[in-house]
């Protein structure tokens, strides 16, 4: 949580001091107005005093002490009073010099004289009229202090405001460091939770979003770290297998033998070919089977060029491999999903049942509409598997055991694969009793588009 520009402490803290600051001009501001129309009241009141104070006229004494000019020193700092007679004499001036209005307009308003601004109330009796004037500065003076001291009890607050806002951001963010640091003393394979308790309510998600990631990636690094050993313990054989056929080629006397040790060892290569074929494949749709991206794609198609790759392979082995006619809209009706992916799924589930069939047995495919989905099934005439095996046959290199309790061979991936793509595309894959041949049926329920 160190700084920078994107820090969020940071920028908390600017914000609420900013305004802490703003808030206190504002309110220096409005004191400022406040005491000054405060002062304006008051000083007219004052003002409106002393004119009503002269209105009854001035004594005689009066006009003889101030009838002469006033020497610097004697002018009053609060208030200046000029009287004139009715035939516009003036009689009295307490400031001379001044340079105010000699002809008085009546009621308040703001004169300009001597590089200042003066208030001056002008008022009219029948004998003469009197002026009041007050320098506009002894307002603002008044009004400055009234407003300091208003705002100097605020404006020493603000450093402690700004301090109760650093306590306070800094207290709602320690949970949010503390989560920081425990992100980064962790191993790069420690994928545990991360410890979501104290955290804000607005933060709070993100965390729960943290472990629900690192839970995904736990069980993509273990399934990973499973497969490998697996894979490893599967190519333990194959490989094995193969160094003894290079052997036996090797030790092989005469042409015969030397032909029959060429021939196991190209089958035990082609062997470990397709296992290895299969592991990848395997791996690959198991990397993609989160956020792949899905198109639609018409079943039928991809079910016929199944078909048609895994034909060779049955007429080799005698095996009538057939796709029974499509009826309403199975043959238009499409699928959302990964074309690649499907077709890997359906030439494994071919691929079991043309391996597995008994040469001269059948092998029939069929695709049908039922409701929302489209439904593939595979029937063969082969040994089947044991019902109590079907559900671990879908796991990787489980091999399966005949129903007749024969060792069926196999490097138990094809329908791990077949599984793997089916969850990918959200389908559901079981293994049923073929009705009419007597051997296994795969059934693939793909939701429609």
């Amino acid at each position: 949580m160190t700084g920078g520009a994107h820090s969020l402490r940071t920028r908390l803290l600017l914000t609420l001091v900013a305004a802490i600051a703003l808030a206190v001009l504002a309110q220096a501001a409005l004191a400022w107005r406040a005491a000054l129309a405060e002062a304006d009241a008051l000083f007219d009141h004052q003002m409106q005093q002393t004119a009503q104070a002269l209105r009854p006229g001035l004594p005689a004494w009066g006009l003889r002490e101030y009838s002469d000019p006033l020497v610097p020193g004697q002018e009053s700092s609060e208030f200046v009073v000029q009287v004139w007679t009715a035939d516009g004499l003036r009689i009295f001036e307490s400031n001379v010099g001044l340079g105010l209005p000699q002809r008085a307009v009546l009621g308040f308003s703001n004169v300009q004289a001597g590089g200042t601004t003066y208030r001056v109330l002008s008022v009219a009796t029948p004998l003469q009229v009197i002026q009041v004037a007050q320098d506009m500065a002894v307002r603002r003076s008044l009004a400055r202090q009234l407003a300091l001291g208003t705002a100097w009890p605020i404006a020493l607050m603000a450093p402690l405001l700004a301090l109760a806002a650093w306590w306070a951001v800094s207290g709602s963010l320690a949970p949010v460091e503390r989560v920081r640091r425990q992100v980064a003393r962790r191993r790069a394979d420690d994928l545990s939770p991360v410890d979501a308790a104290g955290l804000p309510a607005e933060v709070r998600p993100l965390v729960d979003e943290l472990n629900l990631l690192l839970a995904r990636m736990q069980q993509a690094f273990d399934a990973q770290q499973h497969f490998v050993a697996d894979a490893a313990h599967e190519l333990r054989s194959p490989l094995a297998a193969l160094k003894l056929q290079a052997q036996a080629l090797a030790r092989a006397q005469g042409d015969a033998a030397r032909t029959r040790a060429a021939e196991r060892l190209a089958a035990g290569i082609d062997r470990a070919t397709r296992l290895v074929e299969q592991l990848l494949a395997l791996a690959r749709q198991e990397a993609h089977a989160s956020g792949a991206a899905l198109q639609p794609l018409v079943l039928a198609k991809l079910v016929q060029r199944a078909v048609m790759d895994a034909a060779p392979a049955a007429h080799a082995c005698g095996i009538d491999l057939g796709l029974a006619p499509l009826e309403g809209d199975a043959a238009a009706a499409s699928v959302r999903g990964q074309g690649e992916a499907l077709a890997i799924l359906l030439r494994n589930l071919l691929d079991n049942a043309v391996k597995y069939t008994p040469e001269g047995g059948t092998v029939d495919v069929a695709l049908q509409v039922q409701g929302d989905a489209l439904v593939l099934t595979v029937d063969d005439s082969g040994p089947g598997i044991a019902p109590a095996e079907r559900e671990r046959v879908l796991r990787r290199f489980h091999r399966a055991q005949a129903a007749e309790g024969a060792a069926v061979a196999g490097s138990g991936l094809g329908l791990s694969i077949a599984q793997t793509i089916a969850q990918m595309h959200g389908a559901q894959l079981a293994l049923l009793d073929a009705p009419r041949l007597g051997g296994l049926r795969v059934q693939l329920a793909l939701p429609r588009a």
